[in-house]
């Protein structure tokens, strides 16, 4: 989790630098006319630029999921999942970043905003690294995928803990101390 989270960190952190070095004060650079340009914004709100007065709202949601997160790393065994929240820390690292040390002030920092698909609001490598955790997340999930496991087993498959009593309970999770 914590290299997926890096790796994303810093891809975010080198492109927004590269983004205001190259696209200030510039038109957008075309790179597939009608679809994809290049354009540098700053964004002062949440996605699409929703609430742009709740600055420091979104820098404290953000420190709080980052926490969460990282708790929740603690139980984690899971690959899929830790990529995922690798993608999901990388991505509020990334834009909490901007938010503590761009312009105007530490927590009402503005998001370096870059990259524009026509008909899209104008996103960020932080923000594309959100949406994909959150899209493999809803599918982890629906596949029954367990922070602490692998995919739980379907009907007619083995169970690799072997057969639940009539109580839903595993051999593994009787606890000899309870009598049971």
């Amino acid at each position: 989790m914590a290299g997926a989270g890096l790796v994303i960190l810093a891809i975010d952190v080198v492109t927004k630098i590269a983004a205001v070095a190259s696209l200030s004060d510039r038109a957008p650079i075309e790179l597939l006319p009608g679809v994809l340009d290049l354009r540098l914004t700053r964004n002062p709100g949440a996605a699409f630029s929703i609430a742009g007065g709740a600055t420091v709202l979104f820098s404290i949601v953000a420190l709080v999921v980052v926490v969460i997160i990282v708790r929740t790393a603690r139980t984690l065994t899971s690959l899929s999942w830790a990529v995922v929240l690798g993608l999901l820390l990388g991505g509020a690292l990334g834009n909490l970043s901007d938010r503590i040390f761009r312009a105007p002030a530490p927590l009402r920092g503005h998001v370096v905003d870059w990259i524009h698909l026509h008909n899209w609001p104008v996103f960020n490598i932080a923000d594309s690294a959100i949406v994909i955790g959150g899209v493999v997340a809803v599918i982890l999930a629906a596949f029954g995928t367990a922070l602490d496991s692998q995919p739980a087993p379907r009907d007619g498959q083995p169970n690799p803990d072997g057969p639940a009593g009539p109580d839903g309970r595993h051999a593994t999770d009787i606890d000899d101390r309870d009598g049971q």
